[in-house]
């Protein structure tokens, strides 16, 4: 493929880097979505875990976020362009195969390869996109990107719960048919882009700054608490109030209905409030939701958590552009993977050790949840109204 920058004369008006990232965005929900909305009733169901082996199946899915920081180093050799399609065609094919290994152990291989994947790719994406966008259209087009991947979405539940209760098809079925859609369009940006130059040439080595330890400690607390939504929350959906694999199928129908409706808006409102304002508004929430979880007795009333609890996720734009605002802009490849690792230190030990502490109770599991908000709301309270280098936070200022 040729190299270009980031718009010229060579290229059809549909080869720019944003259309790439629109399909990027269609790619995941088509594949990561799939393999998350059937996980917890296809272990329950197809290999008998409990919350343990749950625990121990998220700890082993995010070890490789864990270790997204090497992808500087893979830089090296490969354009990061290229390192993301080669993320995707690890992620879609450990989708596909998902279904034929209903065992602890197939389960953790094919969970590894998938992630491998989902994680160099989210660490490349944000990247990418975080260079190739500039700081006053960059709210609102991550807002928008998450409108399309939530338009997908609706589109792969919806073809979920269609199979699922009208085709009754097997698992094994359904992520074979979504991991090689995905894998087909992977093969078709591939092949379809030409290579687009970055404005600024990244470092191609590993960059911790004082300046940024807002940035590392909010991207930390986020990572941790994600993983209480993530990996219990539907958990508690199928275990405690049996939801079927075609309930979790309507429910995150909804979620995306509203992230596709109001995504693209939050994003903008970030533009207009800042990112301090957004983040306090999401962690008051946030503490909320948690301390619901932990008491809630009706289904209806866990299921609305649920999509209220998603719907915060994408106020998590405030902080990634809250860092392209402080950031050098030669660090963000570097600092894409430092961060996602960051967000993983916590995330590879809380779902193995809360799955232990969910066998005793889950109401504690809930209630961490809420105490990780509050730490974050605290430090949300140090961005200051306009971030920039050299103003970076209100106090504790790290030269």
């Amino acid at each position: 493929m040729k190299t270009t920058e980031l718009t010229t004369s060579t290229t059809k008006p549909w080869q720019t880097p944003a259309v790439l990232l629109m399909l990027v965005s269609i790619i995941l929900p088509i594949s990561f979505a799939t393999w998350q909305a059937l996980l917890n009733n296809f272990v329950i169901e197809e290999a008998a875990f409990t919350g343990a082996e749950i625990g121990l199946l998220q700890s082993v899915r995010e070890i490789p976020g864990f270790l997204a920081f090497t992808a500087v180093f893979i830089l090296l050799f490969i354009r990061e362009q290229f390192f993301m399609v080669l993320a995707l065609i690890m992620l879609t094919v450990g989708v596909a195969i998902t279904g034929m290994f209903p065992s602890v152990g197939g389960l953790l291989c094919t969970t590894l390869l998938m992630s491998i994947g989902f994680h160099y790719f989210e660490t490349l994406k944000q990247s990418l996109s975080l260079q190739w966008l500039s700081k006053e259209e960059a709210p609102e087009v991550l807002g928008k990107l998450i409108s399309i991947g939530a338009l997908a979405s609706l589109i792969t539940y919806g073809f979920l719960w269609f199979s699922l209760e009208i085709l009754q098809l097997e698992f094994i079925w359904i992520y074979l048919m979504a991991g090689t859609l995905a894998l087909s369009l992977v093969l078709f940006i591939w092949l379809a882009f030409p290579q687009f130059e970055s404005k600024t040439i990244q470092h191609k080595h590993l960059i911790l700054r004082k300046r940024y330890w807002l940035y590392y400690a909010l991207v930390f607390m986020s990572g941790a608490r994600r993983q209480i939504f993530v990996v219990f929350a539907g958990f508690l959906m199928v275990e405690k109030f049996h939801y079927s694999a075609a309930d979790i199928t309507l429910l995150f129908l909804i979620n995306y209905a509203f992230n596709w409706l109001f995504a693209k808006k939050i994003g903008r409102i970030i533009g207009l409030v800042g990112e301090r304002n957004a983040l306090l508004f999401e962690y008051v929430g946030l503490i909320l939701v948690f301390i619901g979880y932990a008491f809630v007795e009706q289904a209806e009333w866990a299921a609305s958590l649920y999509v209220i609890d998603h719907l915060f996720f994408a106020l998590a734009i405030a902080i990634k552009t809250y860092f392209q605002k402080i950031a050098d802009p030669a660090d963000i490849a570097s600092t894409s993977g430092i961060s996602f690792t960051i967000s993983h230190i916590a995330a590879v030990v809380i779902p193995v050790t809360f799955g232990l502490l969910w066998l005793v109770s889950p109401t504690a599991v809930f209630l961490a949840g809420a105490a990780m908000a509050v730490a974050s709301f605290i430090l949300a309270l140090n961005i200051p109204d306009t971030p920039q280098p050299s103003n970076e936070v209100r106090i504790f200022k790290w030269s």
